[in-house]
């Protein structure tokens, strides 16, 4: 059996995480204010999005995605916040 891993980014601004295909497996919200985030199947932040404008909950969390992206993954977030994108 495969031991499963991910890839990481730490950002706190907007981020070419990865070019080329791959799949985001989840964001972990380490710490924000008022934060949001877009996710970009793309190399800047336009269309296909993969997560429009999605709002954090009060708090730290971790969000499972599990998405495929062709072109590339890119994040575009708002207000300040401190987040871990893991991708393949």
């Amino acid at each position: 059996s495969q031991t499963p891993c991910a890839t990481y980014a730490n950002i706190s601004a907007d981020t070419l995480i990865k070019t080329g295909p791959g799949v985001v497996l989840g964001i972990v919200v380490n710490s924000h204010t008022s934060g949001t985030i877009a996710l970009s199947d793309a190399l800047t932040a336009t269309t296909p999005l993969i997560l429009n404008t999605y709002t954090y909950a009060t708090g730290s969390q971790v969000i499972p995605l599990g998405i495929r992206f062709n072109t590339g993954l890119y994040a575009n977030i708002t207000n300040t916040q401190d987040i871990t994108i893991l991708y393949n």
